[in-house]
C-alpha cells in the first residue's frame, strides 16, 4: 500500500516542491527494510499544514519491525543522507522507531535512527536514543498521532500512541526551555514555537505555527507587535532570517513558561 493521504480531518496537500523527494525517499526506504518496514509518515510542518519553502525542514516517521538491524539501519541512513538523495529543504530530520516501542505511551526518546541531513542542517545519523534529549521526540509522536500523513503502510493512529498527559507536558516544559536559551534556534522560530505550546496547553490540540501565533496576537495585545514581528519572518528563508529583540523576545517565552507551568501543574494535582 502506498498512499499519500492524512488519517485526521482535513489533510493538507504535500506541497509541490517536495512530492517527488518524499517518493524518492519511501523508495528508498522499501528498498532498504524490505517487509520490515510498517508505515512511513510525514510530521511537523508538513502535517500540520505549515511547511514553508526555504524555511522549514521535511520531517517524516519511519516504522519498522523490531527485527530490524543495525546494519539495515545504517544502510538506510547511507541512502537517504544528503547529497546522496538530495534534499530540496533546508534539511530531513527522519526518525525510525520499531513497533512495539512506537505502539505504546513513553516519555522516552526511543528512537532507533535518528537522522539529520541536508543543504542547511548539519549532518547526524544517531542510533543511541540516550544521546538525545527526550523531549523532541516526545513532542514529534504527539503531533504524529493526530496528524501523520501517510507516505506508505498503515495509518499513523495505528502505529504511534500519544503519550501520557504528564509526559507530554514535561516534554513541551523542556522544549520551552530549550527555546528559551536560544541556542541554535531563529528568533522568529522560538516565538512561534511559544506561541504553539500556549495553544496547545489551552486547546490540547497541536495546530500549524501561524495558526497559533495569530491566535496569541488577537487575544495577547501586549505581545501583539512581536508575534507578528515572527510571522513576518517566518516567510523568509532561513538563509535570510532578520533578528528579533533580545529582550522582548526573552520576556515573552518567561511568560510562555509560565503558561506552560500552570497547565502542568493543573494535570499533576
Amino acid at each position: 500500500m502506498n498512499r499519500m493521504s492524512r488519517d485526521s480531518e482535513g489533510p493538507p496537500p504535500l506541497p509541490a516542491q517536495v512530492g517527488p523527494y518524499l517518493r524518492e525517499l519511501v523508495r528508498r526506504t522499501r528498498g532498504v527494510c524490505g517487509a520490515d518496514l510498517v508505515s512511513v509518515l510525514a510530521v511537523g510542518s508538513l502535517a500540520l499544514g505549515d511547511y514553508r519553502p526555504g524555511r522549514s525542514d521535511v520531517d517524516v516517521t519511519v516504522v519498522v519491525e523490531p527485527s530490524v538491524s543495525g546494519a539495515v539501519l545504517r544502510e538506510l541512513a547511507g541512502a537517504l543522507a544528503h547529497p546522496r538523495l538530495p534534499c530540496p529543504a533546508p534539511g530531513l530530520e527522519l526518525v525510525v522507531y520499531d513497533r512495539g516501542f512506537a505502539g505504546r505511551a513513553s516519555g522516552l526518546a526511543g528512537y532507533l535512527l535518528d537522522l539529520n541531513t541536508g543543504p542547511l542542517l548539519p549532518s547526524r545519523a544517531s542510533f543511541d536514543p540516550a544521546r538525545s534529549p527526550a523531549f523532541w521526540y516526545v513532542i514529534d509522536r504527539s503531533v504524529a498521532h493526530r496528524a501523520g500523513v501517510v507516505l506508505f503502510g498503515r495509518p499513523a493512529r495505528e502505529v504511534i500512541a500519544p503519550p501520557a498527559a504528564s509526559d507530554l507536558l514535561a516534554a513541551v516544559r523542556a522544549s520551552v526551555r530549550e527555546h528559551t536559551e536560544g541556542e541554535g534556534h531563529l528568533a522568529d522560530n522560538r516565538v512561534l514555537n511559544g506561541c504553539r505550546s500556549v495553544v496547545f496547553c489551552r486547546t490540547g490540540r497541536w495546530t500549524a505555527k501561524r495558526v497559533a501565533a495569530r491566535e496569541i496576537a488577537a487575544c495577547e495585545p501586549g505581545f501583539r507587535p512581536l508575534v507578528e514581528g515572527a510571522l513576518a519572518g517566518f516567510e523568509r528563508p532561513r538563509a535570510e532570517a532578520v533578528g528579533l529583540p533580545a529582550a522582548e523576545v526573552r520576556a515573552f517565552l518567561t511568560w510562555v513558561r509560565e503558561r506552560v507551568d500552570e497547565a502542568a501543574g493543573a494535570v499533576e494535582h
